[in-house]
């Protein structure tokens, strides 16, 4: 199949395939006149990089998941333990992000929000206190 094909059952723009293809994560075969001919089991692979992108995994992390997908000998521990250091990575994340939405919360609580100038909001982003 061609690649706009493979993007339609993949979900996945045709740009990104390429790219998939020009890293090395997929090769699919070329028919006689040099164009992309996509397999079955190209689109499956690219279903399973789409699923591992939106579950945070790194370009490196899907080539290594990849290639776990691709060994019918695999442990089952390799891959549950790529997926714990992700969800270590992911549980840092949240924290600071809630770390970052008190702060902002305590800025916004305490602007005026009115026609004077002072704001404790711009005050913060200025650094105003750090350094004297």
């Amino acid at each position: 199949m061609n690649i706009g094909d493979a993007a339609e059952l993949s979900g996945l723009p045709a740009k990104t395939i390429r790219y998939y293809e020009d890293i090395g994560l997929l090769k699919p075969d070329r028919a006689g006149n040099g164009y992309r001919d996509y397999s079955v089991k190209d689109v499956h692979q690219l279903c399973f990089l789409q699923r591992s992108r939106s579950l945070g995994f790194s370009v490196d992390e899907c080539r290594q998941l990849l290639s776990l997908y691709q060994d019918k000998d695999r442990e089952s521990a390799d891959v549950k333990a790529l997926a714990e250091v992700k969800l270590v990575e992911i549980d840092r994340k949240i924290a600071e992000l809630v770390g970052l939405r008190k702060l902002l919360h305590h800025l916004v609580e305490n602007c005026h929000g009115d026609d004077r100038p002072d704001c404790p909001i711009i005050d913060d982003l200025a650094g105003q206190g750090l350094v004297q």
